[in-house]
């Protein structure tokens, strides 16, 4: 017999041989979704960061020195003290103030006195047109003495409320810009004041991507040791000349996010198109070949080579002789041979014929 015709009738043994012991073997169990029709678009991950939408430096609208700065890590609320200057100074030019205020009213009620006076004897004609006006023009005087004087209180007010910096909104005290006892200036900072829980991610996206990203678009978050989805918040449509990047800021969704965290978003770098998607779980990867395991109606194991496109979240497209519907194995398939009988197992442990997740 020639040596390739040896060859061949071997190999058709082999396979044979390999059918048979597939057809033998007992069903094995396997845990099924069926294959879907959906959206999907290509993506590009897009680095970004976690920052507060509340972050600044709480400055001083006075000056003086600094009797107490809040504490690095300390929580405060929305119109707490996050420090105070000494008022020792404006708590005594507000007694100054007030004693003042004191002298002309009484010198205001002096000159109304005066004036009532003269305007009677002005009617009986005792004194003259002159010395009346004089009156009224003391009284008018005083009067606008007193008003200064409570201008001027409520000006050491205004600065004696200043002497306490109040926080502006909610946050974390994460750095202390001055140390109690210090002399502080108008406008100087003193702490800076981060709101921990109001964050979201402010990310670079290519501008090849722009056409694709609108406001509302939900999205998916990577971080080194979490991941979760958010909400395309704002759009800043201008991209940087040199970059070509522009910015988006994105909500996050769920537990808060620490602050400053280095994370990666998915961004649609396509228009979406129908496609036919499995659960990753489903891809058996080999060197040569992707596959999936198709149970066919027999409940018997079909392999389908696939390639693999888009991802969305747990579902990846495939491409291949797959249609939505098809009964896709995500568990027990490594050692599935092709032909093998298989037992459906439910995701609780029972054995049926009802499709996980169906």
């Amino acid at each position: 017999m020639p040596r390739n015709s040896l060859s061949i009738g071997l190999l058709a043994v082999a396979v044979g041989a390999t059918a048979a012991a597939a057809q033998d073997a007992p069903p094995a169990p396997v845990e099924i979704v069926e294959a879907v029709g959906t959206t999907m678009a290509a993506r590009v991950w897009a680095p970004g960061t976690v920052v507060s939408r509340d972050d600044a430096q709480i400055a001083a609208e006075g000056a003086g020195q600094l009797s107490w700065v809040a504490e690095v890590g300390d929580l405060v609320a929305a119109g707490e003290a996050v420090a105070r200057i000494d008022a020792a100074a404006l708590e005594l030019q507000l007694r100054n103030d007030e004693a003042q205020i004191k002298r002309l009213e009484a010198d205001l009620a002096f000159a109304e006195q005066q004036l009532a006076r003269r305007r009677h004897l002005a009617d009986e004609q005792v004194i003259s047109a002159n010395e009346l006006e004089e009156a009224v023009s003391a009284r008018e005087t005083a009067a606008q003495n007193l008003e200064a004087a409570r201008v001027a209180r409520e000006q050491t007010l205004f600065r004696l409320s200043r002497t306490t910096v109040r926080a502006p909104f909610s946050g974390r005290v994460v750095e202390r810009l001055q140390q109690p006892g210090g002399y502080t200036g108008v406008g100087q900072a003193i702490v800076r004041l981060v709101d921990v829980e109001n964050v979201e991610v402010q990310a670079q996206a290519p501008l090849a991507v722009e056409r694709y990203v609108d406001e509302g678009l939900q999205v998916e978050i990577s971080g080194r040791d979490r991941d979760g989805t958010g909400v395309v918040r704002r759009v800043v449509r201008v991209g940087d000349a040199y970059s070509r990047m522009f910015e988006i800021r994105v909500a996050l969704e769920g537990e808060p996010w620490v602050v400053g965290s280095p994370v990666r978003v998915a961004l649609p770098s396509s228009a979406a198109r129908t496609v036919v998607a499995v659960p990753r779980d489903a891809l058996i990867l080999r060197s040569a070949a992707t596959y999936v395991f198709r149970v066919s109606a027999d409940d018997t194991a079909e392999r389908i080579a696939v390639q693999t496109g888009s991802g969305d979240s747990d579902l990846i497209e495939i491409v291949g002789e797959v249609s939505p519907g098809d009964r896709i194995v995500v568990r027990g398939g490594e050692r599935l041979r092709v032909g093998q009988a298989v037992e459906v197992i439910d995701r609780r442990g029972g054995v049926g014929t009802e499709m996980a997740g169906g």
